[in-house]
């Protein structure tokens, strides 16, 4: 028999490392292209590029940490009321538990005989998947998700920063503009595909709020035409 294949069990690190690798290309490339249209000098450029990459990365991280953390923080919370729920009003849960598989299109006699028998096997766990919507899935995972944002903020913050160490001084708006662009619709194909998602939404979301940020600090830097 052949196995089904499913993406939801990677929905938890595939949002981290998507989210970290599109802030990474956007936010340095637009910085990047910012300071080159002010007519920076290249090594300024290049070192602004990774101040943005270090700063970046650590704030992905710290910022996924946390908020991450706060979610799991509140899955505790609930699974110790649900916990204390349990030990005290056994019938009362049953009942929660009869209802909802009654709403999923049981019969109510069904739905008691599936209560009953999952609050046999583990009431805990029946309770936090269908009543709580927490499963081991989708539970939140704070360290990975860190982990995954800062790498993969480094990652696609690297890419801009190779750039200007190729192209000639006078075509680096450009040639981080448009390679940024090329990054970002690689990164919506790859995204799409470890998801299971369709590519070509997937491809044009990124490259068109990339492109929008691209436009408006390379504008300002060239408006303010600050000499670095």
């Amino acid at each position: 028999m052949k196995k089904e294949i499913h993406f939801i069990d990677r929905v938890g690190w595939l949002r981290a490392a998507v989210l970290g690798a599109n802030d990474g290309i956007i936010s340095t490339a637009s910085l990047i292209a910012g300071i080159a249209a002010s007519n920076a000098t290249k090594p300024a450029i290049f070192f602004t590029g990774i101040a943005a990459l270090v700063a970046g990365a650590l704030s992905m991280a710290a910022g996924e940490y946390v908020s991450v953390s706060s979610q799991l923080d509140t899955e505790k919370a609930d699974l110790e009321r649900e916990k204390y729920e349990l030990e005290n009003f056994p019938d009362a849960e049953k009942k929660e538990l009869q209802d909802i598989y009654i709403k999923r299109g049981l019969s109510p006699d069904l739905a008691l005989l599936v209560a009953d028998e999952l609050m046999k096997s583990n009431a805990l766990e029946a309770h936090s998947r269908d009543e709580l919507g927490i499963s081991e899935h989708l539970s939140a995972r704070p360290v990975q998700a860190a982990i995954a944002s800062a790498f993969t903020f480094a990652a696609g913050a690297v890419l801009p920063i190779l750039v200007i160490l190729l192209f000639p001084r006078e075509y680096s708006v450009w040639a981080v503009s448009l390679s940024s662009i090329m990054f970002l619709a690689l990164l919506g194909v790859v995204g799409a595909r470890a998801g299971g998602a369709n590519v070509i939404k997937s491809v044009i979301r990124v490259t068109f709020w990339g492109a929008i940020a691209l436009i408006v600090t390379a504008s300002i830097g060239k408006l303010f035409g600050t000499n670095l």
